[in-house]
């Protein structure tokens, strides 16, 4: 793909908003209220139609703009270090997960792959809201095993994912 390409596909990216209307992302909070019932880790989404023309003009990789969102976002914020992002950048189809520090030694990056993988494959497939909680989905599981909801949990990040 040349960057000419890649620039007209951020430049005119259809807005998150458009294919992630208000009654999806209620679902899709609902799921990680679900799922953060589960564990002690804190799930954010957060979508972006395209990049920012400096991360654009850059040609910044989805991975950097994901950790860019992760502290942007405050999600390494937690009292355990525990908070983990997936982020979605529709103009390159692109899925990426940044788990904070205190996951690194307890979830494998073949996991935390295995998901993503899960998760673009759903994308490609068109149903875009189903592939996005099925990650959220896969993502609890893991923190369910690694991080197993103590008695008294707090929800520290809002479940309510992010249109950047």
């Amino acid at each position: 793909m040349t960057m000419a390409m890649r620039w007209l596909r951020h430049l005119f990216a259809p807005s998150a908003r458009h294919r992630f209307p208000d009654a999806r992302l209620e679902r899709i909070a609902a799921a990680i209220g679900e799922g953060e019932r589960l564990h002690d880790g804190e799930v954010v989404f957060a979508v972006e139609a395209g990049l920012p023309w400096r991360a654009l003009r850059a040609d910044m990789a989805p991975r950097a703009r994901a950790h860019e969102v992760f502290a942007g976002l405050r999600v390494w914020d937690t009292r355990a270090n525990n908070g983990v992002l997936l982020y979605l950048l529709l103009a390159d189809q692109a899925i990426e997960i940044v788990a904070d520090r205190g996951l690194h030694a307890r979830v494998s990056d073949a996991e935390w792959e295995s998901v993503c993988a899960a998760v673009e494959a759903g994308i490609r497939g068109a149903d875009m809201e189903h592939a996005v909680i099925d990650g959220i989905r896969r993502i609890s599981a893991l923190l369910a095993v690694h991080c197993p909801a103590a008695a008294r949990a707090l929800d520290e990040i809002p479940d309510r994912p992010v249109l950047l």
